[in-house]
C-alpha cells in the first residue's frame, strides 16, 4: 500500500506526455471512439483524418468532430516534438560553431607565436652574423706538379698482366711421358 505522500508526489509529475526526444518515431496507442489506433503520431494523424472524412461522408457530424480533434491533438504533439528537435539541432550547431571559432582562434594564436619565434631566430642569426666577422675561405695552394684533381682508376698505371702457362692438349704429350705401345693415352677423368 502506497502512502499518501508518494501519491501526492506522483500527481505533480506529467507522466502522460513524454518529453520531446523520440516522439516522432515512438509508437502510441490511441483510444478513440472507434477503438484503439496504434502507430507513430504521423500514422495516427493520417488514420484519424481518414476516419474524419468517412464520418463526414456518412453525415455523422459528432464523430467527424471527435476524429478531427483527435487528429489535431496528435498534430500538435508532432509539431511540438519537431520544434524541440529543431531547437536541439540549432543549439548543437551553435555549440559547434563556437567550438570551431575557439579552435580557429587558438590556431591563429599558435601560428602567430611560431611566426614570432621564427622572426626572433632569424634576427638573432643576423645579429650574430653581423657581430662575428665572416671568415673568407682561403684558396688552396696547388703545388707545381699537382693538378689538384683526384686520381681516378682509369688514370692509374696499367697493371701488368700475368701470363698463364699454356694448356696441354691430349693429342700432344709432353716429352717425358711414355705411353704403352699400341695404346692410346689414358683419358682424363672428368
Amino acid at each position: 500500500m502506497k502512502s499518501s505522500r508518494s501519491r501526492s508526489r506522483n500527481k505533480n509529475r506529467n507522466n502522460n506526455r513524454p518529453s520531446g526526444g523520440n516522439i516522432v518515431n515512438r509508437v502510441f496507442d490511441s483510444s478513440g471512439p472507434e477503438g484503439k489506433v496504434r502507430g507513430t503520431p504521423q500514422q495516427i494523424v493520417e488514420k484519424y483524418t481518414q476516419l474524419h472524412r468517412d464520418a463526414i461522408l456518412s453525415n455523422d457530424r459528432v464523430n467527424a468532430e471527435n476524429f478531427a480533434q483527435h487528429a489535431e491533438h496528435y498534430t500538435r504533439m508532432l509539431a511540438e516534438a519537431q520544434k524541440e528537435i529543431d531547437a536541439k539541432r540549432e543549439e548543437q550547431e551553435k555549440q559547434q560553431r563556437e567550438r570551431q571559432a575557439e579552435q580557429d582562434k587558438q590556431n591563429r594564436e599558435r601560428q602567430a607565436e611560431r611566426d614570432r619565434e621564427r622572426a626572433d631566430r632569424l634576427k638573432a642569426q643576423e645579429e650574430a652574423a653581423a657581430v662575428a666577422p665572416v671568415e673568407q675561405p682561403q684558396p688552396v695552394q696547388i703545388e707545381a706538379g699537382d693538378s689538384g684533381l683526384v686520381a681516378t682508376p682509369e688514370e692509374a698505371a696499367p697493371k701488368k698482366r700475368r701470363t698463364r702457362k699454356p694448356k696441354t692438349r691430349p693429342d700432344k704429350q709432353p716429352e717425358g711421358d711414355a705411353t704403352p705401345e699400341g695404346g692410346a693415352a689414358p683419358e682424363a677423368a672428368e
